[in-house]
């Protein structure tokens, strides 16, 4: 399964655009700023399932929730924008969230710093960064996870 993660796309939608037509996702996430970018894209690629969290930009009268676990391939996925976990000051609070439920991939936005790792207890931590430069990867495949960043 290939998912492909955005986030802080704060109207720019033609990297999106490219990814999507490039990797062909079977599932798409949106770790919101701005999240009507991703329901216009949707529009689009309405065969595929899109995902969607709000950021700190977003408005606060939404009723998604601010942060979702979800499973795909057998794999827990934890995400959110980040800005509740204060992530520009540290990833502490994020990755203990994850761990407290047992996800296998952490996902966040916000600080517009792609960063992608796997820490030591298998936990995958993914910031896609602004999906006016970057984007995320997510391949699973066999109960196995890989993770990469992609210019855009």
């Amino acid at each position: 399964m290939k998912i492909l993660v955005f986030s802080d796309s704060h109207r720019s939608l033609s990297g999106m655009y490219a990814a999507i037509n490039c990797h062909q996702p079977e599932q798409i996430i949106h770790l919101g700023d701005m999240m009507d970018d991703a329901e216009t894209v949707a529009e689009h690629y309405p065969k595929i399932p899109f995902c969607l969290v709000p950021g700190n930009c977003d408005g606060w009268f939404t009723t998604v929730p601010v942060k979702k676990n979800i499973k795909l391939e057998g794999k827990s996925i934890l995400l959110s924008h980040g800005h509740r976990w204060g992530v520009k000051s540290g990833y502490d609070m994020a990755i203990a969230d994850a761990r407290a439920v047992g996800a296998d991939i952490l996902l966040f936005g916000h600080t517009h710093v792609p960063l992608c790792q796997q820490l030591e207890d298998g936990l995958w931590m993914m910031n896609p960064g602004p999906a006016r430069s970057s984007y995320g990867l997510i391949e699973i495949e066999d109960g196995h996870i890989f993770c990469t960043l992609h210019k855009t």
